[in-house]
This record gives structure tokens, C-alpha cells and sequence, in this order.
């Protein structure tokens, strides 16, 4: 008889429950804020990784996103700023007063964007589309495109975000080429000059930086961005898709530099076995043979290196992708 009465008690509240579950749908469960989708690292940006191209723009897709479990009912015009405030305050969070670290916000020059973007009814993200020009850029500073979202005070049309991460990108620009990117660097031993023959100093991987289509540099030796005088130990690497060289020199004549040898590169892809829409795309660079003077580390005596050995770096493509920058498994 106790089980009768639980079974009728069911059937009779029922109704209400699943219509209660279903009014759940039909209303707002949260808010229609906007925000940028830029989710920071634990360095606190985001980076964007965005092909260079010579004599023409490379272009980069912002989502702007609508919150709710309801779709937006309304035209927006969501307004976009530069915001170097928040820079400010991060660089000084961060690196206190090694100014020489700061991120550097990006100058107009490299980049064009609209001040708004629209948000149609019945859609939750928009694009806004940054155009970059990096001709000339200088990788050794940190570059930063710092936005936020403005209020709209006017009109109230929408609301930005009220978390601060939400309605602001703090974006690391990262042009890349075929040949820029982080190498393994087991294999690259760095001697100080005349003890070749003795213990090696070596690093886990060198970061090689854009300079343009088919140049990069990296820092000499132990030199790192951390170096307040990186700038200063920039050594270029020219590839040369025809002869399978890599050119190596130096703009700084205090540094000595001078190359051994004519070091080679060599491509190779493969098709990963697991995931077959995978391209394996290992680049390696053999035959590194130079020397150069560290001059400003110590004001009393100058050190100078030697650099052999080999690098290699490994990109991991998605054929399934069409855009390269999001192709790429960074």
C-alpha cells in the first residue's frame, strides 16, 4: 500500500517538475555581459601567434563573446580601446623595477584595427579583426596589444564584463615564419674559447625569433631576454630555400662574432601515426660552428665563446585547419 502511495504521489508532481525544468530554459540564467575570449597564461598575457608577411598585412580574429544561456536578442556595438593602464600595472607587478622586462605596447605603426564591432541579434560572438604590418619590428622587446572594452554609458546597450580579465586582452604579439620558434638545443654546446675540449655549457632550447620571411636571429650563447644588453647579442640566421644554407652574422662589430662554417637545414614531414591529420614538421639545423665576445657582462674582463653543435625544432600542423596560425599547435 506504501508503495501505491509513492507511485500516485509521483504522477502527481510530475508535471510540475518537468515544466519547472523547462521554464529554466526559456529565462536568463546569467547575464549578457561582453568580453574578449583572451585567456592569459601563467605569464598573465595571451599570445597570438600571427604569419609574417612581407609588403602585406597579416591578419588576426579577436572573439567578442555575449554571456547568457539565452541567445542575444540585440544589435550591439561593442566599443574597443587601447589600454595601456593595465599594462602599466602589469609590468610593475610583475617585474617591479627591471624596467629593461617590461612588455612594450605595440605602436600604431604595426597594426590597424575598427574602434567597435558588431554583434548581430541571435549571434554571441563577433569578430574583430586586427590587421598587423611587421615590417621592421624589433622581437628583442616584448611587444603588447593591451584592449578593453569601453561602457557603454550612452546608450547602455550592453555591458562589459565586471571581471577585469573578461573585458580586457593583453595580447603578446608573436609573428612567426617557417623557420622562427623554440629549438631543442640539446645538441648546441656553447666552450669557453680555447677549452673546446672541455665541459660544455648547454641550454634545454633556444628560441629563435622573426626578422622576415626567411630571417630570424636568436641570442649568442647563454644570452637570454632576461639580459638587459640582449639587444647587443643578436646573432642573424638567413635561410636559404635553394641552397639549404643558413647564413649566420652579426650587426654589432663589439661582438666579435665571426662563423666557422656554413651551416645547413634540412625539412622533413610525416604524417603522425595516431592522429593522421597530423602533420610532423621537423626542421634541424646542423653544422653550427662560431665564436663571440661577451663584453659587457663584467666590467673588468671580456669572455669569449665558442658555439657548435646542431638544433632542431618540431611543428605540429592540423590539416584539418585551413588558417596556419591556428593550424599550428603552439
Amino acid at each position: 500500500m506504501k508503495k501505491i502511495y509513492y507511485i500516485v504521489l509521483f504522477f502527481m508532481v510530475a508535471p510540475f517538475l518537468f515544466s519547472a525544468c523547462n521554464d529554466e530554459w526559456t529565462e536568463e540564467q546569467y547575464e549578457h555581459f561582453v568580453s574578449f575570449k583572451a585567456p592569459l597564461n601563467d605569464l598573465g598575457v595571451s599570445p597570438i601567434y600571427v604569419s609574417y608577411k612581407t609588403d602585406e598585412v597579416s591578419n588576426y580574429k579577436l572573439p567578442v563573446i555575449v554571456s547568457g544561456s539565452t541567445p542575444n536578442p540585440d544589435d550591439i556595438s561593442v566599443k574597443v580601446a587601447l589600454d595601456p593602464d593595465t599594462l602599466e600595472a602589469l609590468n610593475y607587478e610583475r617585474f617591479q623595477n627591471r624596467t629593461d622586462l617590461y612588455y612594450q605596447q605595440l605602436t600604431d605603426s604595426y597594426f590597424t584595427m575598427p574602434s567597435s564591432v558588431n554583434i548581430k541579434a541571435g549571434e554571441d560572438v563577433a569578430l574583430l579583426n586586427i590587421d598587423f604590418n611587421f615590417e621592421n619590428i624589433d622581437l628583442a622587446d616584448k611587444w603588447i596589444l593591451p584592449l578593453t572594452i569601453v561602457d557603454d554609458t550612452e546608450n547602455g546597450a550592453y555591458t562589459p564584463h565586471p571581471r577585469k580579465h573578461y573585458k580586457r586582452a593583453l595580447l603578446r604579439v608573436m609573428p612567426f615564419n617557417d623557420y622562427s620558434g623554440a629549438y631543442g638545443a640539446a645538441n648546441l654546446k656553447t666552450y669557453i674559447k680555447g677549452s673546446e675540449n672541455g665541459a660544455p655549457i648547454v641550454k634545454s632550447n633556444i628560441q629563435l625569433y622573426v626578422v622576415d620571411d626567411h630571417t630570424v636571429f636568436f641570442y649568442a650563447g647563454m644570452v637570454d631576454e632576461d639580459r638587459m644588453d640582449r639587444h647587443n647579442y643578436k646573432v642573424y640566421a638567413e635561410f636559404d630555400q635553394e641552397t639549404g644554407e643558413v647564413r649566420l652574422s652579426s650587426d654589432n662589430p663589439d661582438m666579435e662574432f665571426q662563423s666557422y662554417s656554413t651551416p645547413t637545414f634540412i625539412v622533413d614531414e610525416q604524417m603522425d601515426v595516431t592522429r593522421p591529420y597530423l602533420l610532423k614538421r621537423t626542421t634541424i639545423v646542423e653544422g653550427i660552428d662560431f665564436s663571440f665576445k661577451d663584453y659587457s657582462t663584467s666590467d673588468v674582463v671580456d669572455f669569449e665563446f665558442t658555439v657548435r653543435g646542431q638544433i632542431a625544432m618540431e611543428r605540429r600542423i592540423n590539416t584539418q585547419i585551413p588558417d596556419e596560425d591556428q593550424a599550428i599547435e603552439w
